[in-house]
């Protein structure tokens, strides 16, 4: 059923923009008429075009955002409920489109639902909207589709885009107060270069006496950010484009992911971050039916990490030729040796999916505990720095003011 995107006024006057499937644009004015709106425009929408009632284009803008993880997760896990009651696909698809209050996801949904009252399979209608349902949701829901149970692999989605939502937002929080501590610094700094030192040097030249080398170093410093700002700022901006086009280089990222592990405490902080994202994605997908093949290969793409991913192509590697995939873990060096004891423990009992589960719990507990230290370490190394800082402008500042009572 198609999907109209309208504008109209409410009877209270007020203007209002939604969105609403019907079956041509009289039955869409119609049901909006039930509502109390009085529509002036209305057009259909599609994932390519946006036109208007008089074929004019409006803005794509509008429909271009990608949903967050929190919306497909909600609309996942409501999707998941209505297949569990046993309402027909296409019923529970528009009972979700006429529920959903994104617009992406409502639009999404709306051509998803045509597509399969048009004979498609869900995975299929879903794959061609890989902006809302990547390749995970995508085989996932093939998986259920194909051993009848597509409700219990939605559940299992929902939870899978939570816990990475959690890590992600986990992550954030922490580093948002050290990096904004960080930022006020910085401008602090830059004040006090730029406007206070520049007024004290000239009370210091008029002193017409030699300052200590603490005085003149910081005077000097100031001269150089003053007089050759742009340069620095350029030279500044050019490394960090430098330095992003290096690392999306064939060289250049395998090399950056390697720096990123040996990061003395952040590096054991990443490494973890990689391994509870594949073995969270493994314990899902393999949970769900998707054969252990295809799931490594989704696993090797959602790790974020060079090495990490070279080890588990690795693994797939050798899964083919008949082997463990412990062993190929184990001999990169790049999974914790407790980790490859739980899958080669997984893999011996049959019951893998239960392990790197157990292992991916386990790592989020550590992660947590681990960024948490991090944050309670870092704000009083940083407040410590920027009270060196500050004091070593003071000292320099005040011991040639001290001398103003010896001028004669």
């Amino acid at each position: 059923m198609p999907v109209f995107d309208y504008k109209a006024y409410a009877p209270g006057g007020k203007s209002s923009r939604g969105l609403v499937d019907a079956e041509n644009v009289k039955a869409a004015r119609l049901k909006l008429k039930k509502q109390g709106l009085s529509v002036y425009e209305i057009g259909e929408k599609n994932s390519n075009s946006t036109k208007g009632a008089a074929g004019s284009n409006a803005q794509a803008g509008f429909f271009s955002a990608k949903a967050s993880q929190k919306d497909i997760a909600m609309m996942t896990r409501q999707l998941a409920s209505l297949i569990k009651a046993n309402i027909q696909l296409v019923e529970a698809l528009s009972a979700m489109v006429e529920q959903s209050e994104h617009p992406v996801i409502k639009l999404t949904l709306s051509q998803v639902k045509q597509d399969v009252n048009e004979g498609a399979s869900l995975s299929r209608a879903m794959s061609k909207h890989p902006r809302i349902f990547d390749n995970i949701f995508v085989n996932m829901i093939e998986a259920g589709e194909a051993s009848g149970t597509l409700s219990l692999v939605m559940i299992r989605l929902a939870q899978l885009k939570e816990a990475q939502m959690r890590l992600r937002t986990k992550v954030v929080s922490g580093m948002t107060y050290p990096c904004l501590m960080l930022v006020v610094a910085s401008v602090l700094m830059i004040a006090i270069f730029t406007f206070v030192l520049p007024q004290l040097k000239t009370v210091f030249d008029s002193m017409g006496k030699k300052m200590p080398p603490m005085t003149v170093f910081l005077m000097a410093t100031s001269d150089i950010i003053i007089t050759y700002w742009y340069l620095i700022l350029g030279s500044f901006v050019g490394s960090i484009v430098f330095f992003l086009r290096w690392k999306k280089t064939p060289t250049g990222k395998p090399a950056w992911d390697a720096m990123q592990l040996k990061i003395p405490i952040f590096g054991s902080l990443i490494r973890m971050i990689g391994v509870t994202r594949f073995t969270s994605t493994m314990a899902t997908l393999l949970g769900s039916g998707v054969p252990i093949l295809g799931a490594l290969t989704i696993a090797r793409n959602l790790v974020g990490n060079t090495l990490l991913a070279n080890a588990i192509a690795n693994a797939r590697e050798n899964i083919t030729e008949g082997q463990s995939i412990a062993g190929p873990l184990g001999k990169s060096g790049q999974f914790p040796p407790l980790v490859i004891h739980m899958i080669s423990i997984g893999e011996k009992t049959g019951e893998l999916p239960a392990m790197l589960l157990n292992v991916a719990e386990t790592y989020e507990e550590q992660i947590n505990a681990k960024i948490e230290g991090l944050t309670s370490l870092l704000e009083p190394l940083m407040i410590i720095g920027m009270g060196g800082m500050v004091g070593f402008i003071v000292i320099s500042v005040f011991m040639p003011l001290l001398d103003l009572g010896n001028i004669n």
